[in-house]
């Protein structure tokens, strides 16, 4: 069996904090920045492309997609093989993708690009906070936590207007040639400032791979399809219904085999299985809505998509102040007290902005609800990652949090096609009035779906 390697005081004496949240954070914040950015850049390069509506949005999903399927599989392998070592993989596979995606001359190379990308991805998030938690002491572990939450708030922060200002002059490859050095530093930082780990060693589970795998495939492409294809259509209840079958599988195997990917043990933690139905409704209420709530800007109120990224800013760039404080305040006042706050700022943040979206809508009359939603998302994500953690073992740390980041990518593509199917059923592109028609009740939606994930947050424990 793998000897595990322990959390020796000697070894952080000679790691610097700001070492290690580098070498975590730096990759974290190019997988944070690669959801959001390409979105505002999709103009020009369906006009450099000649690409289709089809090529668009597989532009968008081909990332998502292995990003969500692959979390959990990732995780097992980081335990069994070594983490850090599946950490530098991941950036290394990440940095030449996304030097391919630069390169691309065809839809489909792009596409292929963005899917590798999403591959590496998947092997970064999940670990960077399993090596961030073993690389710094308990003491400060809840202030790591949330200074690498503001890192990767500040990837969401940015994402936006880097889109808008490629869309406004630079050359949409750029968005992907910047992450080349950028990679290149990440790994120098991962290899001298990050020790290596692994989980307690045993076998690996290929048929729980392939089961999970293939089943958070099909079930996310699923969702992602349904409004276009139609839910009763042969295609999409055929992906749905087979990723359901092939996730009970992997249940059912699970339960049945002695060395599991994903020991289900871990759901006997009150914290553990609550904070991850917290995640997948923050994930759904909130991003689902602002993947409609960002084009509002551009489509009501015909500014460009810098413009409308810098005025999104009091939201997405709040997370990035809010979450390393949240970090420092849980030890004191606990996670749960924080997570139920966020829900509720978000909640009360969305159902302020469906109440005042107009056509005549004035910028002034949103700032406050885009400044509550975005403090709300701050006191979400460091209390919800250090819960995780905490929740479990530390052998099952890397596990724990591949699921959870399984489940928050899920989340936001099942809120994105629910909202966005609410959207077109009510309103659409015709018209001003028609957009507002049909964005007020999804953003309402939202709302209420982040009020529920306020309620169950409330039977969370104060402290894991």
């Amino acid at each position: 069996m793998t000897t595990l390697v322990s959390e020796r005081p000697v070894t952080r004496a000679t790691r610097p904090l700001a070492a290690v949240l580098a070498a975590v954070g730096i990759p974290t914040f190019m997988v944070a920045l690669d959801n959001l950015v390409v979105s505002t850049a999709l103009p020009v390069i369906r006009t450099e492309l000649h690409a289709s509506i089809a090529d668009l949005q597989w532009f968008v999903n081909a990332y998502t997609l292995p990003f969500a399927a692959f979390l959990l599989t990732a995780a097992a392998l980081g335990d069994r093989l070594g983490r850090r070592r599946m950490f530098l993989g991941g950036i290394i596979v990440f940095t030449l993708a996304s030097a391919a995606a630069a390169l691309a001359t065809e839809a489909w190379q792009l596409t292929t690009a963005r899917a590798v990308q999403g591959l590496g991805g998947a092997a970064i998030t999940p670990l960077a906070l399993t090596l961030l938690a073993r690389a710094v002491p308990p003491r400060l572990r809840n202030a790591a936590v949330g200074i690498w939450g503001g890192i990767t708030g500040l990837g969401v922060a940015v994402g936006p207007v880097v889109g808008g200002a490629v869309v406004d002059g630079l050359h949409w490859s750029w968005i992907f040639w910047l992450n080349v050095p950028v990679g290149v530093l990440a790994v120098v930082l991962a290899a001298t400032a990050l020790d290596e780990s692994r989980g307690d060693g045993r076998r690996l589970d290929p048929l729980g791979l392939v089961l999970s795998a293939g089943g958070m495939l099909l079930l996310v492409w699923g969702v992602v399809d349904g409004p276009e294809h139609g839910w009763t259509s042969g295609r999409v209840p055929a992906m749905l219904g087979t990723g359901v079958a092939l996730l009970a599988a992997f249940v059912l195997w699970q339960a049945r085999n002695r060395t599991p990917m994903l020991p289900l043990h871990l759901f006997r933690s009150r914290g553990f299985s609550l904070v991850n139905v917290v995640t997948l409704t923050f994930s759904a209420g909130a991003f689902g809505s602002v993947f409609l709530l960002a084009q509002f800007f551009q489509v009501v109120q015909g500014l460009s998509p810098l413009q409308s990224g810098l005025r999104t800013l009091p939201w997405t760039a709040a997370p990035m102040v809010v979450a390393p404080l949240a970090g420092l305040l849980a030890g004191r006042i606990g996670q749960r007290t924080l997570i139920v706050a966020g829900q509720v700022f978000l909640a009360a943040g969305l159902l302020w902005m469906a109440l005042r979206l107009s056509v005549t809508a004035s910028y002034p009359s949103l700032i406050g609800a885009f400044i509550l939603a975005g403090i709300g998302m701050g006191l979400t994500f460091a209390p919800v990652s250090t819960m995780v953690l905490a929740s479990v073992d530390t052998d099952a740390q890397g596990v724990a949090s591949g699921t959870n980041n399984t489940i928050r990518e899920f989340g936001v593509a099942a809120g994105v096609a629910a909202l966005s199917s609410i959207f077109s059923s009510l309103g659409g592109f015709g018209s001003l009035d028609a957009f507002i028609d049909g964005t007020r009740p999804a953003v309402l939606t939202g709302s209420a779906i982040l009020a529920v994930g306020a309620v169950v947050a409330l039977w969370l424990p104060r402290r894991a």
